[in-house]
């Protein structure tokens, strides 16, 4: 009976050490946890101000440069930064396959998606052109089910109410006023909301490296790209045209890029594209102060709806 009653009191003071650093682990973590759910926040709050001003930065861009220039000349510039800044931390090389893969999804967000807006702003409005990237989550929110990640009921909600909101803002413009710029429209948010999903189940660099190589990728695809559609020479004497480069070097790439990044390896990719929501209200408000645009009664109702949406897209979420 001695020994049994030893055994036991090992055992109770085994169980009570587990339990103290159990505690201790949960302590430690709830910082950790609280810390990235600001950081979620700021993330969040970067690509809705930030890309929603590309927009408007995109075209003034264009008063000096030719659009696939101005913008290959931006992920060329901005991810060479952040590769020297990484590599000089410490940050490994990336392997080959994390360079294909990262290239993939470079081509898929920036030449394809950010590209298309660039061509279609040609012929467009800014508010038109982030209205038509609004169609991202739901693309997202589809290709994403093909790896099994479906929307929740709340988001599924969420995307309807702001796919809805974002046909009441399209009313009153003509979209297909130029079939050209339209169907650059069209294929953007389906090559952004393919690579957003993909993102996830490709090889890729850890952390901000990522970013870095896509941008790099994405940045060399596209001034071979203006090369090959003979581009005309910039005008390097547009003083707005150069603030407009750097504000979406370092503004539009290296800090809202690298928070959607973030996002994509953190949260549901309905929340990581939320923004789609928001950066028409941020294009089409700058448009209002700074261009003397216009808002309506529809516009301001479709302001309303977008953000109840993204509110229950918000409210949907689950950490990835």
């Amino acid at each position: 009976m001695e020994h049994i009653s030893e055994s036991n009191t090992t055992a109770i003071e085994k169980l009570r050490t587990g339990q103290d650093e159990q505690a201790s682990a949960v302590s430690t973590l709830k910082p950790a946890a609280k810390g990235n759910r600001w950081l979620i926040l700021l993330s969040l709050a970067s690509l809705y101000l930030f890309w929603g001003m590309t927009y408007l930065g995109m075209r003034i861009g264009m008063n000096g440069f030719p659009p696939f220039l101005l913008i290959g000349i931006r992920f060329l510039v901005a991810g060479s930064i952040l590769y020297a800044v990484l590599r000089v931390r410490g940050a490994p090389a990336p392997k080959r396959s994390e360079w294909i893969g990262a290239g993939i999804i470079g081509i898929l967000l920036l030449v394809g998606g950010n590209g298309g807006v660039i061509y279609s702003e040609q012929w467009v409005a800014t508010g038109v052109a982030a209205v038509g990237i609004a169609a991202v989550p739901l693309w997202t929110a589809l290709f994403s089910g093909l790896w099994g990640l479906w929307p929740t009921r709340k988001e599924w909600l969420g995307l309807s109410i702001g796919f809805v909101g974002v046909i009441l803002l399209n009313l009153g413009h003509g979209l297909w006023g130029n079939p050209e710029g339209a169907i650059a429209l069209l294929i953007a948010p389906l090559c952004w909301a393919l690579g957003a999903a993909w993102s996830r189940h490709i090889s890729l660099p850890a952390g901000l490296m990522s970013s870095a190589v896509e941008m790099l990728v994405a940045g060399g695809v596209l001034i071979v790209l203006s090369l090959a559609l003979r581009e005309h020479v910039p005008n390097l004497k547009n003083t707005e045209s150069l603030l407009a480069l750097v504000f979406l070097i370092v503004f539009g790439s290296l800090v809202a890029f690298s928070a959607f990044g973030y996002l994509l390896r953190t949260v549901r990719p309905a929340l990581a594209t939320s923004y789609a929501y928001v950066n028409p209200l941020v294009a089409i408000g700058l448009g209002v102060l700074l261009v003397g645009e216009q808002l309506t009664l529809v516009e301001g109702l479709a302001v309303m709806i977008i953000l109840s949406g993204v509110a229950l897209v918000s409210l949907g979420r689950q950490r990835a």
